[in-house]
């Protein structure tokens, strides 16, 4: 029953890149945005934080918590002991924080968010980071995607053994 805390692992890579070419969209619709919702200045650039999670509370534990009852001792396990490696981990997207960087001035003294010397303040968004962010994005997605196809070939041949 490894398979699932792997499946678990690969989960957790696909909705936190999910969620980190969410925010990169959300950037870049927004390059342009001079004036947010409350009115204090133009968007500012969000960046998706990420952090190691040993699958505490996910399906894994409470199936490990569940086998715990039908255990038996094999190589030195007793009962109650679990088969999981506490070094598998996943990842957690702990926040979506905003980018502290400066905003870009551009000279427009016609733009009704331009100051008193005529300057309007840009978004903090660029574009080629924001491409080259979602390409990383993409790859890591790509990556999670090659290791599932792969816990499947193995899921699979283990049960022709069977046959």
């Amino acid at each position: 029953m490894a398979f699932v805390s792997t499946i678990d692992v690969i989960g957790s890579g696909f909705t936190a890149q999910q969620q980190r070419l969410d925010v990169i969209s959300e950037n870049i619709v927004n390059m342009n945005t001079t004036r947010t919702e409350n009115g204090e200045g133009p968007y500012r650039r969000k960046v998706v934080v990420f952090q190691a999670d040993n699958g505490a509370g996910q399906f894994r534990s409470v199936l490990d918590h569940a086998r715990t009852q039908f255990r038996w001792s094999r190589l030195g396990r007793g009962v109650g002991q679990t088969y999981v490696d506490p070094k598998e981990m996943g990842v957690d997207v702990v926040e979506v924080a905003e980018d502290p960087s400066d905003f870009k001035l551009k000279y427009d003294p016609d733009d009704p968010d331009a100051n008193e010397d005529g300057y309007v303040e840009l978004p903090n968004v660029d574009l080629v980071k924001e491409i080259t962010d979602g390409m990383a994005a993409s790859q890591a997605f790509s990556a999670n995607i090659t290791a599932f196809n792969l816990l499947k070939s193995v899921i699979s041949k283990g049960l022709e053994i069977g046959k």
